[in-house]
């Protein structure tokens, strides 16, 4: 549903023209020092405003309602909310008969029998990807300064020059793709619990809570299909799990090795493109040309690195505390 984690627990809400949206997080550490100053260099990252990314532009202060005393968390849940202000719900009540291709309003429709929110996505849009990134921020802070995540956008449009791909975009007046690693390095050997909470299982199944996630590879990822053994193997170096090489992403028999976790994500064309499309009429029952009215991110991609950093730090943190490696007051 919308809760993810066993100890560090994340449940979402709210939707994206509703008065807000936010996050509820339990299990936090005690003690851990907590401002809404922290929360503002991710946030940052995340908003849109730079070129390929939708125009809406809305302040997204997180305002602290519970779980944080003199500064510093309580050990109780922890709730934060960000106010919608900046929405235009008009722009989307044509999406009541046309539905987008490639987006949720069709199945979201089936689903709850027409009661959802539909206006800018609801619950099914990238506007909730802020609770993430705020839970990511507490997260890191869990892990400590030991480990770092890390993720880049590593392609646009199938370029790896990002600039360049936006350019392609903007010239084909169409919505494009691209690809995100992420790496984490710092973590002990021993995190994850096989079968079915396995390193990659837990994770994967964070990341593809990010809306327009499509594909993740480990390590080598595809590529390890087309490799023999002796050249994918990873020669261990020494007492401490160091390998020669990483193709095995920081990860074997779904625990982590000691070595840095490498990861990466493809993200999807954004759905609601500006170019004609056809699409059924609900009302009509035809087939219809289409097109997409209102402001929607160009590339989602661009904005996907930090995300995908919040929602790598929230798997781990939820390890770290299983395997006893964070402690639940924080001295």
């Amino acid at each position: 549903m919308n809760s993810f984690g066993r100890l560090f627990r994340v449940n979402v809400f709210g939707e994206s023209h509703g008065a807000s949206v936010g996050v509820n997080i339990d299990g936090i550490p005690a003690g851990i020092p907590l401002t809404q100053e922290d929360f503002l260099p991710d946030l940052e990252r995340r908003k849109a405003g730079a070129k390929g990314t939708t125009p809406r532009k809305e302040e997204d202060l997180p305002f602290i309602k519970s779980g944080v005393f003199n500064d510093h968390t309580t050990g109780a849940p922890i709730t934060i909310l960000f106010e919608n202000n900046n929405t235009r719900s008009t722009d989307y009540e044509k999406l009541r008969e046309f539905p987008r291709p490639g987006h949720a309003d069709f199945v979201a429709t089936h689903k709850f029998g027409g009661y959802e929110d539909y206006r800018g996505g609801g619950h099914f849009s990238g506007r909730l990807t802020l609770n993430l990134v705020a839970a990511g921020v507490i997260a890191k802070k869990i892990l400590g300064t030991g480990i770092s995540v890390k993720a880049t956008l590593k392609e646009v449009a199938g370029l790896p020059d990002a600039e360049k791909g936006l350019e392609a975009a903007i010239a084909a007046k169409d919505s494009v793709g691209g690809i995100v690693e992420c790496v984490v390095d710092g973590l002990p050997v021993g995190l994850g619990e096989p079968f079915f909470d396995s390193i990659e299982s837990t994770i994967a199944h964070a990341v593809f809570s990010i809306p327009a996630i499509k594909g993740i590879e480990f390590g080598a990822g595809f590529a390890a299909a087309r490799m023999k053994g002796v050249e994918h193997n990873d020669a261990i170096l020494d007492a401490t799990g160091k390998t020669a090489t990483n193709h095995a992403g920081g990860v074997v028999g779904g625990i982590t090795n000691g070595n840095p976790l490498v990861f990466r994500v493809a993200v999807k064309p954004t759905s609601s493109t500006p170019k004609e499309q056809h699409t059924l009429n609900i009302k009509s029952g035809e087939v219809e040309n289409f097109s997409v009215k209102g402001r929607h991110d160009l590339c989602i991609a661009l904005r996907v690195p930090v995300v995908l950093e919040a929602v790598t730090a929230m798997a781990l943190a939820d390890f770290m505390l299983l395997e006893h490696q964070a402690k639940r007051i924080w001295r």
